[in-house]
C-alpha cells in the first residue's frame, strides 16, 4: 500500500550579490538529522558535505550551481533556508566581560535574533579591477562556494589563501589579450599569483579583506552590572555557533 506523500511549501529567494532568484523548499527531517550529526562531529568535511547535500536537495529552480555561486550568496540562502526549515528565531547568549570593581562580571545575557532581518552589508567597496603594473590588469570575482571543500586539502593557511585567490581571478589582461580561467592549465593560475610583489598582492588582499558579509547588531543590557552591551555579530557561523 503507497502511503500518501506530505505537501511541501515552496519558497523564492533572490541572492544579494549575483541577484539570482532562487525557488527553494526546506529541508526536511532526515536531512536536518544529517546537518545536526555531522556538526556534532566537528569534522569540517562532514559539515561541508551535509551544507551541500540540502543546498542541492532543496533548489528547485533549474540551471542553479550552488557550487558556482558565491560563498556569501550561499550563507545568506543557507541563513533564510534554515528559518524556513526550523525556525525564523534563535536565541544566542553572550558573556558579559564589563569590568566591575576589578572583576569580569561574567553575567550570560540572551538575544533573540530574527534570522530573516540578517543582512548582507559591505564596509568598503574595492574595485574588483585590479592594475598590478603598467600592462597588467587582473579582474576578481567573489569567492565561489565550491573553495570552502577545496580548502580542505590544504595543510595550511597560507595555502588556502593563495588558492581562494588564484580561483577568483576572474581573467588577465596584458594590455593587448584577455586570459580567461577556463583556458589555462591546472596551476598556471597560482603561479601567476605566487609570482606577485608585495605591493601587488597587497592590492588583491584588499579586496578579499572588504567582502560582504553577513551582519546584524545588537544591543544589550546586562541585567547583572547593568553594563549596556553593543555587539556585532559577523559570518554565519556566528549565528549558529
Amino acid at each position: 500500500m503507497a502511503l500518501p506523500k506530505l505537501d511541501v511549501p515552496t519558497y523564492e529567494i533572490e541572492l544579494p550579490v549575483s541577484k539570482k532568484k532562487i525557488k527553494y523548499r526546506p529541508f526536511l527531517v532526515k536531512e536536518q538529522r544529517n546537518l545536526l550529526m555531522a556538526m556534532e562531529s566537528s569534522d569540517a568535511s562532514s559539515i561541508q558535505q551535509a551544507v551541500r547535500d540540502i543546498l542541492h536537495n532543496c533548489t528547485l529552480t533549474e540551471g542553479i550551481d550552488v557550487e558556482k555561486l558565491p560563498i556569501i550568496d550561499i550563507e545568506f540562502y543557507f541563513i533564510n533556508l534554515r528559518a524556513k526549515s526550523v525556525g525564523e528565531v534563535i536565541e544566542s547568549r553572550y558573556k558579559c566581560n564589563n569590568e566591575v570593581e576589578g572583576k569580569e562580571c561574567g553575567n550570560v545575557m540572551t538575544s533573540e535574533i530574527d534570522l530573516t532581518e540578517i543582512k548582507v552589508t559591505q564596509e568598503k567597496e574595492v574595485s574588483s579591477e585590479i592594475q598590478l603594473d603598467d600592462k597588467i590588469a587582473i579582474k576578481l570575482k567573489y569567492p565561489e562556494f565550491h573553495i570552502i571543500g577545496d580548502s580542505l586539502n590544504y595543510d595550511n593557511i597560507n595555502e588556502v589563501t593563495f588558492n581562494m585567490i588564484a580561483e577568483s581571478i576572474e581573467y588577465i589582461y596584458d594590455g593587448s589579450q584577455f586570459y580567461y580561467a577556463h583556458e589555462a592549465q591546472p596551476g598556471e593560475w597560482l603561479t601567476f599569483v605566487e609570482g606577485m610583489n608585495q605591493e601587488q598582492f597587497a592590492k588583491v588582499e584588499e579586496f578579499f579583506n572588504n567582502l560582504p558579509k553577513l551582519k546584524k547588531n545588537i544591543d544589550l543590557t546586562c541585567s547583572k552590572c547593568g553594563f549596556q552591551h553593543h555587539i556585532e555579530v559577523e559570518g554565519l557561523e556566528s549565528f549558529f555557533g
